[in-house]
């Protein structure tokens, strides 16, 4: 794992904005496309915000979610909503957005096979970690995490969230693995300390942990 601090979080968003544009013009240089993975949540936006406006080939970009709630788009807590408004305009209003919900005829395996199957392996990966250290849908104690860690699980699984929140589809940690390149963004001390501790434990109690031996960190204070 490679952990950079920053002074504060809005430099830290500027400057992971930058860094992955740099990714995504190199990896277009030798691919046809790329896939982009980004996490909802309130901390990625102002990264999208920047990221929004960068010269790029947007056009072969194929951007994704890690995880979405079960909710219509123009839901206030969808993810697909944040994504829309805060990258996938400007100059990024270019690329394909891949839905990873089903809709219509459309169900989760099929969804995976036309939709998903092409896009794999991720080429760039940002993921965000909850103080709980979940990542992308994976929660520590949810009944399906343990098969949504398996070597063999499926690349898409519908997930039960904790507390009785809305369930959700999310990539299964194989897909999250996989990811040519990863970084997860973090910001403010309990998520620190929360990263700290994943660092000690199994997947099954902090499923971040599964994939920061090959992760870049981003981290600021506030």
């Amino acid at each position: 794992m490679e952990l950079i601090e920053y002074p504060d979080a809005e430099m830290m968003m500027m400057q992971l904005a930058d860094k992955l544009a740099g990714e995504i013009s190199r990896s277009l240089s030798s691919h046809d496309r790329v896939s982009f993975v980004v996490p909802g949540g309130s901390t990625p936006g102002p990264i999208f915000d920047s990221l929004s406006g960068a010269s790029l080939d947007w056009d072969r970009v194929r951007v994704m979610l890690t995880d979405e709630r079960l909710v219509p788009a123009d839901h206030e807590r969808s993810n697909e909503r944040l994504v829309r408004e805060r990258l996938l305009t400007d100059k990024a209003s270019a690329a394909q957005f891949v839905r990873l919900v089903p809709d219509g005829e459309i169900d989760i395996d099929t969804l995976l096979e036309e939709r998903l199957r092409p896009e794999l392996p991720i080429s760039i990966l940002l993921l965000g970690m909850g103080a709980d250290m979940h990542c992308a849908s994976l929660f520590p104690g949810s009944p399906e995490l343990e098969a949504a860690l398996s070597a063999d699980a499926p690349a898409l699984m519908q997930i039960e969230a904790p507390g009785g929140l809305e369930p959700r589809v999310t990539l299964t940690m194989p897909v999250l693995r996989d990811a040519v390149s990863v970084h997860v963004v973090i910001t403010g001390t309990e998520k620190r300390e929360a990263l700290d501790r994943a660092r000690k434990l199994d997947p099954k109690e902090a499923p971040i942990a599964a994939i920061l031996s090959d992760a870049t960190v981003h981290w600021a204070k506030e």
